[in-house]
């Protein structure tokens, strides 16, 4: 890797080998039908050529990552390389025909080529093509290798970013969620010392689990079900023998991994508009179940139904952030009327949840 740009230079290699050897193929098929021509003659020609050329190549490769700033600026990319086609011109006709004329001399025989005019021109179209093919084969390597690590980058701080994000959303419910316990324990402390105290400890109990889930985006749902169960202890005592809960889970789902402290805004909310806004009994249901490849969680209760233009709190917002920060669109959040009842669905992928 050169200046953050990757280069397969075992597959270039392969390439670049296999380009050769079939153009000495071509051309010593020809020779053989040419009786006036021996067979090393041809493979001089072509092998000749291919050394000059690899040793270019070579130094194109070694010398590209000063060159990797260009790469958004293709004529200025193949400019800079360009600029020295003069140089590759004459040290490769150099270069070429002293090769092959040492070796015809050594073969007992005299190199003979067309005149020097002639050789310069071919020459140098024959090179023009054949550098400006290579340079867009190297130029197309090196834009992919730029491509990636770029990619690659904006991943690291796409992701980056989303852990703020989650590490930001998490941190506003804890407050929140302490603050309404306390609230809760606060209600009680001049009037039933005894259940204060019971609520106390079991404030207690949950902070353990919020702290425990601290930095752990995701926890398991028998963890996710405990907190709900402490919360829903404590929020019990407030609202005396006018809440009860049910739990309809399928118990094969409690190790799949759901984000931390994702269902407490949900029970918060049923407490805030289902419990406080009526006298009569509420009922809550908690209920986890498998459809397809999908985690369904649902938080329904009776008592106050939600009015047609309510809008969602911060909970609800938090809630839905975290899921598209996590599982994009294959998940979702839906808080409706359902009959009597006020139920708020959850979809997880299952693929994407288990720990």
């Amino acid at each position: 890797m050169t200046n953050g740009t990757t280069f397969p230079p075992k597959t270039f290699a392969a390439f670049w080998t296999a380009f050769w050897l079939l153009m000495i193929s071509a051309s010593l098929q020809d020779a053989l039908r040419n009786p006036a021509i021996h067979w090393w003659e041809p493979v001089l020609w072509e092998g000749s050529s291919a050394l000059i050329a690899t040793g270019w190549m070579l130094l194109a490769i070694r010398v590209r990552g000063r060159y990797t700033p260009y790469l958004a600026k293709p004529l200025l990319w193949f400019g800079a390389y360009l600029r020295w086609l003069p140089v590759v011109v004459v040290t490769w006709i150099a270069a070429a025909y002293t090769i092959r004329t040492g070796v015809y001399a050594v073969m007992g025989r005299t190199y003979q080529h067309p005149g020097w005019g002639f050789v310069v021109v071919y020459e140098s179209v024959k090179l023009t093509i054949f550098t400006n093919l290579w340079l867009g084969v190297l130029f197309g390597v090196d834009s992919y290798g730029q491509w990636q690590v770029q990619r690659h980058r904006l991943l690291q701080t796409q992701k980056a970013l989303a852990e703020a994000q989650l590490d930001q959303l998490q941190g506003q419910l804890r407050p929140h969620f302490l603050f309404n316990a306390l609230n809760t324990v606060s209600a009680l402390m001049q009037t039933d010392v005894a259940r204060a105290d019971r609520l106390v400890t079991t404030l207690g109990d949950l902070l353990r689990i919020s702290l425990r889930t601290h930095g752990n985006e995701m926890t398991p749902l028998t963890e996710e079900f405990r907190t709900l169960a402490l919360y829903t202890d404590i929020m019990r005592e407030r609202f005396r023998d006018r809440v009860t809960l049910d739990w309809q889970t399928d118990e094969t789902l409690l190790d799949v991994a759901v984000p931390a402290l994702l269902l407490q805004p949900l029970l918060e909310n049923v407490f805030k508009h289902g419990v406080e806004r009526t006298v009569t009994p509420v009922h809550i249901e908690v209920g986890a179940r498998r459809e397809g490849s999908v985690l369904q969680i649902v938080v329904s209760n009776s008592g106050t139904l939600l009015a047609k233009d309510q809008q969602d709190g911060v909970g609800l917002r938090n809630c839905r952030e975290r899921l598209s920060i996590i599982y994009g669109a294959a998940a979702s959040l839906v808080v409706r009327n359902e009959g009597d009842r006020v139920a708020a669905r959850i979809a997880i992928p299952l693929a994407g949840a288990m720990s």
